[in-house]
């Protein structure tokens, strides 16, 4: 089982920690990989020289750096209604997908837009077929540059009201003929409205990375703030979930991405403690 964890909680979103030293604690942790992130950890404009500077770094290492991460598609959507902000999400995500080939990693995370972000009240309001029609035209643009690539477009499930249980993305991956397309799956993201267990039955190979986090369903099912501090308070079955995995033959990453909206107000990232917790807790799986 390939253990990593994701940069935000480390490093922040402001990006206040090198790759480099993700790597060293990651090393001294003992995990098997690191998430790095593309717009933070990595500049959307970093060179293949600096990528590869930091693959042999962590290959030195024994760090495995097999998907990144960008929160990117939140403020531009692949699925947008306008053209022009859709043309921008493409230009970052060839790039990001190279990005991924220089540094060896063989996924990408990626956000493909959203119905409405209720946290965001300046991003526009789509309709659900304006959203799966430009996201469809979109990632056909980028399926024949993930397969020259060879890295995977994973789009990954989270809470943008759109293509929110495992049926609704069966159909939506199932319109692309390639094996370089499928779905980042979120455990935690997935309990708001379903069973993550009964994501793999339905999806099988498609599932191309996993992250892992917990989520509480208090307040009438939860919002945000049931995002936890501690990957074991919540209601995700990780027995469960990891059964059905080995059912499909998931030999995959397994990610924790921390980011504990609990804590809001007052949530700050990087956190080292909490960090180092999530090594602790990841050795324990």
């Amino acid at each position: 089982m390939y253990k990593a964890l994701n940069y935000w909680v480390f490093g922040g979103f402001d990006g206040q920690k090198t790759p480099y030293e993700f790597i060293d604690w990651a090393a001294e942790k003992g995990l098997d990989g690191v998430e790095l992130t593309v717009g933070d950890a990595l500049s959307p404009d970093i060179t293949e020289a600096e990528c590869r500077k930091i693959a042999a770094y962590a290959a030195e290492r024994n760090i495995g750096l097999r998907t990144l991460a960008s929160g990117a598609g939140w403020g531009c959507y692949l699925g947008a209604a306008d053209d022009t902000e859709r043309q921008n999400a493409l230009a970052f995500v060839r790039k990001y997908l190279q990005i991924a080939a220089w540094i060896g990693a063989e996924t990408i995370l990626v956000v493909p837009g959203a119905t409405r972000v209720a946290w965001d009240p300046g991003r526009p309001v789509l309709s659900y077929k304006t959203v799966w029609e430009q996201t469809v035209k979109s990632v056909r643009e980028l399926v024949p540059v993930a397969e020259s690539l060879k890295v995977n477009l994973a789009l990954e499930n989270v809470w943008n009201r759109f293509l929110i249980s495992p049926m609704e993305w069966k159909l939506f991956l199932d319109q692309f003929d390639s094996e370089y397309v499928g779905l980042y799956f979120d455990v935690g993201n997935a309990c708001l409205n379903c069973r993550p267990q009964d994501f793999p039955e339905i999806l099988g190979s498609r599932i191309k990375a996993v992250h892992l986090k917990n989520f509480e369903e208090t307040d009438c099912a939860g919002g945000l703030h049931n995002f936890g501090d501690d990957l074991f308070k919540g209601e995700v079955d990780f027995k469960a979930v990891f059964a059905e995995l080995d059912k499909i033959g998931y030999k995959g990453p397994f990610t924790v991405e921390m980011i504990p909206f609990c804590r809001l107000p007052d949530l700050v990232l990087p956190d080292q403690a909490l960090a180092d917790k999530m090594a602790l807790q990841l050795a324990s799986l």
